[in-house]
This record gives C-alpha cells, structure tokens and sequence, in this order.
C-alpha cells in the first residue's frame, strides 16, 4: 500500500521540486544580472546596440499591432454599448482599456516574441560554441558583457513604446469611430482627454518596465543555461518565449490588482 502511494504522488513531488528550484535558478541569474548591471566596467557601446535592437527594430510590429487592436477595440465597444443605448462611451472606454490594459501588454508580448527568442538563439549559440567560456578566460564577466546590457535596454524602452503605442492605439480607434461609425471628430478627442488621467499613464508606464525586465531576463537565462547543442538552442528559444509569455501575462495580474487595483 505504502509503495503504491508512493508511486502515485512521487513524480508530483518531483515536478514541484524541479518546478521551485527552476524559480530559484532564474531568481539568483536575475540577482546576478542586477548586480552586473550597477557595477563597473560598464560597456555603453553594447547597451546602445541592444536599445536599437529592441527598440527601433521593434517599432513597426508593436505600432500595426497597437493601431489595428484599438480599431477593432473602437468597433467592439461601440457594438456592446448600442445594445445598452451607451455608444456614445466608445471614446472614453476605448483610451482607457488601450492604455491601462492592451498597449503595455500586448507591446510586451510582441516584444517577448521577437526580442525573447533573438537573445536566447545569440546566447544559446555562444554557450554551445564555447564562446562564453572564453570570455571568462579573457577575465571578461558575462553578465556585465552579455546580459546587463539587454537588461537595461529592455527596461529604459519598454516604457518608450509602449507610450508610442498608446497614441497608436487611440489613433486607431479615433480614425475608425470618426470615419465609419459617425462620431464627431472635435468632440471624441475632446472625451478622450477628460477621461484619460495620469494614473492611467503611470500604470502603462510600470507594467512596460517590469515586462522588459522579465523578456530580458527570460531570453538571457534560458540562452546562457544552454545545453545540448542545436537541439538545446531550438529547446531554449522555445522555453525563453513561452516562459516571458506567461510571466508578463501573471505580472500584468499582479500589477492590476494590488498596485493599481
């Protein structure tokens, strides 16, 4: 009987012990990476590198994705209010739900899928090739050369586009209410602005900087833990998008509700 059990709930055990341990390692990668970041010798070249890799390269994605999420949002809103006799709430709900919930968001995830995985690929690749370990010999930190830098960069740009991205979003949804749902133009910008509050823009702003902490950090962790060659590259690329997928989804939660709930 006993050995049943055991058994039974030995490779539950197994999975929750693998599962906090993992949270271990990427907290103590994440100390790590902190650590690098605010110490000497910092390389500046390679930090303004990683803020044109992560953010001008990433405009055009995350500025379609932000102006046709705010059309569609316009549209869907106006359709929910009619049958409540609240059209007429398009332009307030719309700023608010772009900024507060959909342009950070989903800024981060389209970053998460492009910038994620490129850091994992160029990390993984330089474990599995061995270039990594030369830098050590070479008495050069990998985590001041290699992942500060992407670090930082995520962190100072995020915040960037997503405010490029609010004005997108609200663009979009402007040009679909005024030119094929009939609103005025004078007076939808003129409810936009009375309905959009500082605090909106503060908690856009936090919720960007914390999800390019966590796309940074899952791309470089999952990249320098590489193992296994090709195979190891493809798996960590793979883990590092879907890992920085689910922790903007859960620290967007948490930010909502206890920060700005």
């Amino acid at each position: 009987m006993t050995d049943s059990f055991t058994r039974l709930f030995a490779p539950i055990g197994a999975a929750a012990l693998s599962f906090f341990a993992a949270i271990g390692r990427a907290a103590i990668f994440a100390g790590r990476a902190l650590l690098a970041a605010v110490r000497p010798p910092y390389y500046p070249a390679r930090f303004v590198q990683q803020l044109l890799s992560i953010g001008y390269f990433s405009l055009p994605v995350v500025g379609l994705t932000a102006l046709f999420t705010g059309a569609a949002l316009a549209q869907q809103i106006y359709v929910g209010g009619e049958r409540f006799n609240a059209a007429s709430t398009v332009p307030a709900v719309t700023v608010i739900a772009i900024v507060r919930e959909l342009a950070p968001v989903l800024g981060g995830l389209m970053v998460a899928g492009r910038v994620s995985s490129a850091m994992a690929a160029e990390l993984g690749t330089m474990r599995v090739t061995e270039q990594i370990d030369a830098l050590v010999t070479l008495r050069t930190d990998p985590f001041q050369f290699l992942v500060a830098p992407r670090l930082l960069a995520a962190i100072v740009v995020l915040p960037i586009l997503t405010l490029v991205a609010n004005a997108i979003g609200v663009m979009g949804g402007y040009l679909l209410a005024v030119y094929r749902l009939g609103f005025n133009a004078a007076s939808y910008l003129e409810t936009t602005r009375d309905y959009l509050e500082v605090t909106d823009i503060v908690s856009s702003l936090v919720k960007a900087a914390v999800f390019g902490f966590v796309l940074a950090l899952m791309g470089c962790y999952h990249g320098y833990h590489t193992s296994g060659g090709a195979a190891g590259v493809g798996r960590a690329t793979t883990n590092a998008v879907v890992s920085a997928f689910l922790l903007i989804l859960l620290a967007n939660l948490v930010i909502t509700v206890l920060v700005f709930g």
